[in-house]
């Protein structure tokens, strides 16, 4: 055995390893080491994006609309989902915002509990730019009740968009996305506290973890996809403001400090959705200025 093949093994503690390929009981192949590039890798730039197309579900306002925005600053086309013809108005101020970064637009709307809603989706982002290079799943729905008392109903909303949705819009990425793509999911930082009265909203989005990582492992290494979720704390917004009264609001910003703002998260989204994130897959990431860990 070569002085270099002992030093190596030697270096990662395997001693026992290293006996047996000296007394010749083990064929073993020793990885070269990476071979980086000698100039750092640099940060985003501006218009990075460029020639990329984004889908971005749930972005008629809220944290949806701050991801399309700041992914079309950075030069990607985006197909702007909303949920119902109603909200158009508000998915059309999403677009405007976007075209004004000198990228295109299209809308696309859409009940995300329908698997044939989500493939017209995917199939509408192709037809109209040729390719889809990566899926913000930002879309949710919440209840806030007690558990005894949610209904049928309540529940299966929440789940059909929050479980069933995520999972067939990340099978739907993962048949059309391309090479080098990126899947970002949005989930609760609720995933790593139990709260009462949340149990709905928190459980159907625990979902989203599991099949983060799944996905992660079930795609070819070479074709450089990454997946992961992302795990806000309470950000102001109307979807968080909703369902919360006054003492609420004030309750939960005594223990996080403050209400973290969209554009606490857009920069996460962002390094993502960037060549700079290509060696994180599979990851849960919490970003809430500490009001959960885990």
């Amino acid at each position: 055995m070569s002085q270099n093949r002992r030093q190596f093994l030697s270096a990662i503690g395997a001693t026992g390893v290293v006996s047996a390929i000296a007394t010749g009981q083990v064929d073993a192949q020793v990885p070269q080491p990476v071979q980086l590039a000698s100039a750092p890798t640099k940060a985003l730039t501006e218009r990075e994006l460029s020639g990329k197309v984004a889908i971005v579900t749930g972005a008629r306002n809220n944290l949806g609309r701050g991801f399309a925005v700041a992914l079309a600053r950075n030069g990607a086309d985006v197909v702007v989902h909303y949920h119902r013809e109603v909200t158009i108005d508000q998915a059309e101020e999403t677009a405007r915002l976007v075209r004004e970064h000198g990228t295109k637009a299209i809308l696309v709307p859409g009940d995300l509990s329908q698997v044939a809603n989500i493939r017209r989706l995917f199939d509408e982002a192709t037809k109209a730019f040729g390719q889809v290079d990566m899926v913000v799943h930002s879309a949710g729905s919440l209840v806030k009740k007690p558990l005894a008392e949610i209904t049928e109903a309540e529940y299966d909303r929440v789940a059909g968009i929050n479980s069933k949705g995520t999972f067939f819009i990340m099978q739907e990425a993962i048949r059309q996305i391309a090479d080098n793509g990126r899947i970002i999911n949005i989930g609760t930082s609720l995933l790593a506290s139990t709260i009462g009265n949340y149990s709905a909203y928190a459980g159907t989005k625990a979902a989203m973890e599991d099949f983060t990582r799944a996905l992660a492992r079930e795609i070819d290494w070479k074709r450089n996809i990454t997946v992961n979720t992302i795990a806000p704390g309470p950000v102001d917004t109307p979807f968080f403001r909703a369902p919360e009264s006054p003492e609420a609001i004030a309750a939960i910003t005594r223990l996080a400090g403050r209400l973290g703002t969209v554009d606490d998260i857009v920069p996460l989204v962002e390094f993502l959705a960037s060549p700079q994130s290509r060696w994180v897959n599979a990851q849960t990431i919490f970003i809430n200025g500490g009001y959960i860990a885990r």
